[in-house]
């Protein structure tokens, strides 16, 4: 079985404040080397809870272990340009072998072309339509994982933080969590997978009352 790795590392990011601080240290003649890390839940490659959009929603500790593990379907995107939206037209083209209950995995191949640690990633990427997440959720997918910023207004919750959104705008959490989809994010080395199939494993931190959980995602290939 061959295993691809598709996690991004954790680091300082513009986003996402990382402080790691060594607790105890064999240079400070320590027995044990004990790190505190302090990061935010939905930092880097993450899973949501349905709370972080759903008032009353269950935490991430409540939700099924195998919520984020299964088999998984690779849906090719890499067509998309710059600002490129997903479209159901696209899926109905490319994500026919997409099954129920699969974990689907939308590959544009973004985090190839730009760093995630630039401002043009968040900027520039692709972007999930309405119309292409309510085909997932008629089509039964369990759960989607992307390797770009899945909804439009990402840019301007980063850019404009002063800004009101609607809650509508947040166009993959309001068809997917009400549906009872749940989101895999900020996937990268989907193109490794190689297959249009694999199992699909991104288990998230027993963190009782956490709305999401950074997660170490991984295809496993036959």
């Amino acid at each position: 079985m061959r295993v691809v790795d598709l996690s991004f590392p954790i680091r300082p990011h513009f986003r996402w404040p990382v402080e790691s601080v060594l607790r105890s240290a064999h240079a400070r003649g320590d027995v044990f080397q004990s790190t505190i890390v302090t990061l935010a839940c939905h930092a880097y490659t993450h899973v949501d809870a349905p709370v972080h959009f759903l008032p009353g929603g269950r935490d991430v500790a409540a939700m099924p272990v195998d919520q984020w593990m299964g088999p998984a379907a690779v849906v090719d995107l890499t067509h998309l340009a710059e600002h490129g939206e997903v479209t159901a037209a696209d899926l109905e083209r490319r994500a026919a072998h997409v099954e129920r209950g699969d974990i689907v995995l939308l590959r544009t191949d973004w985090p190839r072309r730009v760093s995630v640690e630039s401002e043009r990633f968040w900027r520039d990427a692709p972007w999930t339509g309405r119309a292409a997440c309510e085909w997932l959720v008629a089509r039964g997918a369990k759960a989607v994982g992307y390797d770009y910023p899945p909804d439009h207004c990402i840019r301007t919750t980063i850019f404009e933080p002063g800004r009101p959104v609607p809650r509508s705008e947040h166009t993959t959490h309001d068809v997917f969590f009400p549906a009872g989809i749940t989101v895999v994010e900020y996937l990268t080395n989907l193109d490794a997978i190689g297959v249009p199939r694999c199992r699909f494993l991104a288990l998230p931190l027993r963190l009782e009352g956490a709305d999401g959980s950074p997660v170490r995602a991984v295809a496993l290939i036959d």
